[in-house]
């Protein structure tokens, strides 16, 4: 029984040895790199697993990137992963590049990769162009007229200026404000109507694709919508803002109108209560000089019929002329 249990121990013992083996030993690799003519020793598997580096994400990559005839070795695929950088889409995007005979250098597509960009993606753009679509542009010529311009913009990506280079987002701002000046620069929206490439010849001409990762190898206007007349819109604007204008200042010598006339209201209150006063101090003053003897009572008498004489005439006068012609009696029927 003892022996038995002795015999289980060893067989346990063995297959655990065999097991951490071939964890930190990848012999399936190691002859599959082998079959590939890719010299990689057991050593170097041994360091990937303890700088714990998969070593299939190294290895697989390395006999790829050796069938396609690429110069490269174990220690620059590992650096690239430790710096966390995608091996497999590295090695992909130099046999595209080698295929379509782009220079490409390992260092450059790596450090792409590691820049955040799509370098394989990258490497296909430069084979076969991308088509970017703007959304409408709104332009407004010099007549007015708003025109709503879509655009196609044919970009290559350029594999020296990937890293440092701006993005497809910058393309398309750059090429929105060209449109704008174009149009803007036109005195009548029929000649952009009439001729629409001329748009396309003046924004590629700016050199749009400087300080980017691309270069715009056409621009072509596909659609191009008559908007509002922008012209028409403002001087309707203006004119209502003038007559707003206008109408305040007319309200406001309106208002002082009629303040003034208030105040002279208030003034001829004013001077007739000075009249009222002055009229009764009249009698008073005809009182004092009838006692101090200033004046008889005859010259008050006549000053009394020249008072009524004149009294009498103004009612005449206000009643008019009087009809003076005999009035007959007209026959009886």
């Amino acid at each position: 029984m003892t022996a038995l249990i002795g015999s289980v121990l060893v067989v346990a013992l063995v297959i655990v040895a065999i097991s951490v083996f071939l964890h930190f030993v990848p012999l399936g690799l190691w002859i599959s790199a082998l079959a590939a003519g890719v010299n990689v020793g057991i050593v170097t598997l041994i360091g990937m697993r303890l700088r714990r580096v998969p070593p299939g994400n190294i290895v697989l990559p390395l006999i790829k990137a050796n069938k396609a005839g690429l110069a490269v070795n174990v220690n620059q695929l590992e650096a690239h992963y430790l710096a966390g950088g995608n091996v497999d889409r590295v090695i992909d995007a130099l046999i595209a590049a080698h295929r379509a005979e782009i220079p490409l250098p390992f260092e450059r597509s790596a450090a792409i990769d590691l820049a955040g960009r799509n370098v394989l993606e990258a490497v296909q753009m430069s084979v076969n162009p991308k088509v970017i679509e703007t959304a409408f542009v709104s332009a407004v010529a010099k007549n007015g007229i708003e025109l709503k311009v879509k655009a196609r913009v044919t970009v290559r990506a350029n594999i020296d200026r990937l890293v440092g280079g701006a993005g497809e987002a910058t393309i398309l701002a750059r090429v929105g404000e060209g449109i704008v000046t174009s149009v803007g620069s036109t005195s009548d929206h029929k000649e952009v109507l009439a001729n629409p490439d001329h748009i396309s010849r003046t924004v590629l001409s700016k050199g749009l694709d400087s300080g980017t990762a691309f270069e715009i190898l056409s621009i072509d206007i596909a659609d191009v919508d008559v908007g509002r007349n922008i012209g028409a819109e403002l001087m309707t604007d203006q004119a209502e803002a003038e007559k707003r204008i206008a109408q305040a200042k007319a309200e406001e010598r309106r208002a002082m109108a009629v303040a003034q006339e208030q105040e002279m209201r208030a003034y001829t209150q004013q001077m007739q209560a000075k009249v009222v006063e002055a009229q009764a101090d009249v009698p008073r003053a005809l009182a004092v000089a009838l006692k101090e003897g200033r004046m008889g009572v005859m010259d008050y008498y006549n000053m009394n019929n020249v008072l009524a004489d004149t009294q009498m005439r103004e009612t005449i006068a206000k009643a008019g002329p009087v009809d003076l012609t005999p009035k007959t009696d007209e026959p009886k029927k």
